[in-house]
């Protein structure tokens, strides 16, 4: 069961203004959106959050919010998405996108719905790793902006996931984490010990 956050209205306000675009649409690199018959809609806001730092050992991980990202359908399916980012002046439209992450999103969604427990989606992004995972946070009633992760929170790597890990497997946030802790460290330095 699912309970998305509401999008601030303001990035709802600028995706739907991009949409009612000609040009906006007609310039977007989405030729689905370009060639889409019938009404565009924006559904299921999602919070973009980053994952800034996988965390040292003790130390929890570090993430910020960095947009909202708004599904497109057209019909039955989303065929792009919009995201939007965060300025002085407040949310603004960013670009539209198409690709697999859509897809992938639109399957995950559909899977976490079917789940007993109630989870409120978002996005994180590792982009060192360039990994999308679908964060299903278990505080559902939280505010999408909260940027802190729970220990019963789930992430599902979205289609193409990095070698070794699984995409569409649902992970508990504590046996991910360390192995995105581990491909995001440093390597050690010439002539220094090996950690033990």
């Amino acid at each position: 069961m699912l309970r998305p956050s509401p999008a601030p209205a303001p990035a709802l306000r600028s995706v739907l203004a991009a949409l009612g675009s000609p040009t906006a649409v007609r310039e977007a690199r989405t030729p689905a959106l370009r060639a889409a018959q019938g009404p565009l809609s924006p559904e299921l806001p999602l919070p973009v959050h980053v994952l800034g730092d996988a965390g040292a050992p003790g130390r929890s991980p570090r993430t910020r919010l960095t947009g909202w990202r708004f599904l497109i359908r057209n019909g039955d399916r989303a065929i792009a998405a919009a995201d939007t980012m965060l300025t002085p002046d407040g949310w603004t439209f960013s670009h539209f996108f198409e690709g697999p992450y859509v897809t992938a999103t639109e399957r995950a969604l559909l899977h976490a719905e079917a789940l007993p427990t109630p989870y409120q989606p978002r996005l994180l992004s590792v982009p060192e790793l360039y990994m999308l995972t679908l964060w299903l946070h278990a505080e559902a009633e939280a505010d999408g902006t909260t940027v802190a992760s729970a220990s019963a929170d789930l992430l599902v790597p979205l289609a193409p996931a990095p070698p070794g890990i699984a995409a569409h497997q649902p992970y508990r946030v504590a046996d991910l984490l360390p192995v995105l802790s581990t491909r995001l460290a440093p390597p050690p330095l010439l002539g220094s010990a090996a950690p033990a």
